[in-house]
């Protein structure tokens, strides 16, 4: 049986570059990533999803948003007793999940700034550059592990999903798009490497619990781009939970910021 790792994609943020930039300035981004977690791993973490919502009588899926503003299927988070004691076990819960936290995040306006003057409506699409560094990073990540890789991508709209297979396609068969030299300091895995790792690719559903964690993941892991404090960040960070504290170099194979130059993170 082939050992391998999971990658579970959950989106966040506007994807179009140049599209109606977020009021009041940042933070504004655009973000594909998750969770990985290992194949043999996955039993437990759906059994732990599974206690966490029998306990609670939850039946709807486990969703970010709707979480953080106590709305939809979780309008009864609204007492503050409830709510607390709801978002302890959850973080319990998050805390002690053997995944980790991976994504490539993008600011808007820095990708805008570095690139719009060049290319201008040429500009990659967010989606493809996220998608392409993300997946890349697990790939190495897998592959120093001895593990080959799937990649389960949070279903869209059928445009968005096709783009989806079709970026994972392009990845498996011909390396990374980006500049040789540029991406060099990265070190990115090469075309060979990357097609003897990529194992397999399917859309799933945010009735996946996999994939509801993914979502959970992904908001605090963006946010900490902008303010390292931030309580879920910081959270998932002081219990291990991200990979970029399981690598030996970060830079190549851990969380990317991407064009976060003029960014000065809250402490």
């Amino acid at each position: 049986m082939v050992a391998t790792y999971n990658f579970y994609v959950d989106d966040s943020g506007t994807r179009h570059p140049d599209r109606q930039f977020r009021d009041g300035g940042r933070p504004d981004w655009f973000a594909l990533g998750g969770i990985l977690v290992r194949q043999r791993d996955e039993d437990r973490c759906r059994h732990m999803h599974r206690e966490l919502c029998s306990k609670w009588g939850i039946r709807a899926p486990l969703h970010s948003e709707e979480i953080r503003f106590r709305k939809k299927n979780f309008r009864w988070l609204e007492p503050i007793e409830t709510r607390n004691q709801f978002l302890s076990d959850l973080q319990e819960t998050l805390l002690t999940m053997p995944v980790l936290g991976l994504a490539c995040v993008v600011d808007r306006r820095g990708y805008h700034a570095r690139y719009h003057e060049k290319y201008g409506s040429q500009k990659w699409s967010l989606c493809r550059t996220s998608f392409m560094i993300g997946v890349e990073r697990a790939s190495k990540f897998a592959r120093d592990r001895g593990h080959k890789l799937n990649v389960f991508v949070e279903r869209s709209d059928p445009k968005t999903d096709r783009r989806m297979r079709e970026y994972f396609d392009e990845l498996k068969a011909a390396g990374h798009p980006f500049d040789r030299v540029n991406a060099s300091k990265y070190g990115p895995l090469g075309p060979s490497e990357l097609a003897d790792t990529l194992y397999d690719f399917k859309m799933k559903t945010k009735t996946s619990p996999m994939m509801q964690i993914a979502d959970l993941f992904l908001y605090p892991i963006c946010q900490g781009g902008y303010d390292v404090g931030y309580a879920p960040f910081a959270s998932l960070k002081a219990a291990s939970r991200l990979v970029d504290q399981h690598v030996e170099d970060s830079n190549e194979t851990g969380i990317k910021y991407s064009c976060f130059d003029s960014i000065i993170k809250k402490d």
